[in-house]
């Protein structure tokens, strides 16, 4: 029978992804207050700027359009390193459940009365789904994790921009 703590481990690693998930939507919202912010700022400097900015409007102008490309450019980076690192763990994952069902497949095919091999395709069959379970939210995370990564850039600029814009 599993331990208390190791029964907690697993359902902690369950629920990770959900709070990984739950901490993006946070952050894209706060992004998304943010931006609007900015939007409503900006609009509002172009608007009475009219048809002769001002040095400092140009430069706020100039300003938006090189952030954006900048932030674009990290997000995208961030996500491509974070997509090889992925990449990897999916590797060693598929490794470890071919190498777990071989030698429980193994372990079947050796089976010396048919109520051992009962059992032992039992615990193969328990084994396997416990295994994809884990798997599954593994991934899950990784996948969280590598949106929240392509966030982290976007949501700094506009956060950084509404409380800069805020104070003028």
């Amino acid at each position: 029978m599993k331990s208390y703590q190791a029964r907690t481990a697993v359902a902690n690693s369950h629920a990770n992804p959900l709070t990984l998930w739950s901490d993006l939507i946070f952050k894209t919202g706060e992004m998304m207050t943010a931006s609007a912010q900015v939007i409503g700022h900006r609009t509002a400097l172009i608007a009475m700027a009219g048809l002769a900015p001002s040095q400092r409007d140009q430069l706020e102008f100039t300003l938006m359009g090189q952030e954006k490309i900048e932030a674009a450019s990290e997000s995208a980076h961030a996500v491509a390193i974070r997509m090889m690192a992925l990449q990897q763990e999916l590797a060693t994952l598929v490794i470890r459940q071919m190498l777990c069902n071989t030698a429980s497949l193994l372990s079947v095919a050796s089976s010396s009365t048919l109520r051992q091999s009962g059992r032992r395709q039992n615990k193969l069959a328990r084994d396997t789904i416990a295994n994809s379970a884990q798997a599954v939210s593994q991934l899950n995370a990784s996948l969280a994790d590598i949106a929240e990564t392509g966030l982290i850039p976007i949501h700094a600029r506009a956060t950084a921009n509404a409380e800069r814009l805020n104070k003028l």
